[in-house]
């Protein structure tokens, strides 16, 4: 590993939690979302400082590596969602010291796109390359917010598309809202995307989710990270 990056990463103080994402039983955890949660500031002011400072790439080592060790140290054997900024991705060396440290992440690994805070299709290509090599899933977060629209599902043809809160808040209760989830759930599934129903606060919202055929489910309601 790049000694400038190690030393960048040994300034880094950040802890991980794990957040489940359900089958449609509620119950049937299919994968764990890991959640960075900096000691000295909140994620997403870590997130701008090093925006700002063009580190962002500190911060996807980091996730990774920090992550996946907090997956095993908990004996996790579920799917793990690594976040992963659009404009970043591994070189050949990082990946190898990666696969040197853990072994083969084979079939366990969703690398989980964000929605922040810019595109790369470099990025996009190695990420996609890794990920068919490895038998890794692709995961778009918060589709229906910021860069997260069908431009980015067409671009990286991903395995899991999450739909953002907003999408589906009181859903139940908001014929609009109803129609439009409806009609993204029939073109992903069209294209064997599996669909992920985000930020389920309320019984009602998950009983009408099932009921409209979403594959899986996160959400307070079902289980808050840990």
């Amino acid at each position: 590993m790049d000694k400038e990056i190690l030393d960048a990463l040994r300034e880094l103080r950040i802890n991980y939690v794990f957040q489940p994402i359900f089958r449609a039983d509620g119950k049937t955890i299919f994968a764990r979302e890991a959640l960075m949660r900096p000691l000295d500031m909140n994620v997403m002011d870590l997130i701008e400082e090093y925006t700002k400072k063009d580190k962002l790439h500190i911060l996807e080592i980091a996730t990774f590596f920090g992550a996946f060790q907090e997956y095993e140290l908990r004996g996790y054997t579920e799917h793990i969602c690594l976040n992963s900024f659009p404009s970043e991705c591994f070189s050949p060396a990082e990946t190898k010291v990666f696969a040197d440290y853990y072994g083969d992440p084979r079939g366990i690994g969703i690398i989980e796109i964000l929605e922040y805070p810019y595109i790369s299709e470099f990025a996009c290509k190695m990420k996609k390359g890794d990920t068919k090599g490895q038998r890794l899933k692709i995961a778009i977060d918060d589709f229906g917010t910021g860069l997260s629209n069908m431009d980015l599902v067409n671009m990286y043809e991903p395995d899991i598309v999450k739909l953002d809160r907003d999408l589906i808040s009181d859903i139940d209760k908001l014929p609009e809202k109803q129609e439009n989830v409806r009609n993204l759930l029939q073109e992903f599934h069209s294209r064997n995307m599996l669909v992920v129903a985000e930020g389920i606060e309320r019984k009602e919202e998950f009983d009408y989710l099932v009921g409209l055929g979403v594959d899986l489910f996160q959400g307070f309601y079902l289980a808050r990270p840990s």
